[in-house]
């Protein structure tokens, strides 16, 4: 009778200890096809970041950086997303950035782009023009 309570307080605890974490690893978003996918769009889209860049200089230091600093901020984003885009579709099979498919560029992540500083790095993807809203949600209203 000892031994079997022995036996059973010591399967109760290692029950506890042994417990597996469920939780997804921290890269599972990221994978091949999101990575052609991306560079698909990076290849496709990159031009936006032209006037996108135009806009967002314009609003914050005026029209004269908007027709200088915002075309040659935009060029620089458009060559740098052509590079990586081109880079990515060839190595889309292959996990080149420290192990996994994630972006080999600074981002604001996958998640937070409402957080993002929009004048350093790019995001994930390219920008779109007009309208953005990246809130999902909405006030329902009862009557």
């Amino acid at each position: 009778m000892k031994k079997l309570l022995i036996a059973a307080t010591a399967m109760i605890a290692l029950s506890g200890i042994a417990a597996a974490d469920i939780q997804a690893p921290p890269g599972h978003a990221y994978n091949s096809t999101r990575k052609l996918g991306r560079a698909v769009s990076n290849i496709l889209y990159g031009l936006i970041e032209i006037p996108e860049q135009m806009v967002r200089k314009g609003n914050a230091q005026g029209r004269y950086s908007e027709y200088s600093f915002g075309i040659v901020k935009g060029t620089n984003n458009a060559l740098q997303r052509l590079g990586y885009g081109f880079y990515e579709l060839f190595t889309f099979t292959c996990p080149t950035y420290r192990g996994t498919f994630k972006p080999p560029y600074e981002t604001g992540g996958m998640d937070n782009r409402q957080e993002m500083n929009p004048t350093d790095g790019l995001s994930e993807f390219p920008p779109e023009l007009g309208f953005e809203t990246y809130f999902r949600h909405t006030r329902s209203q009862t009557y």
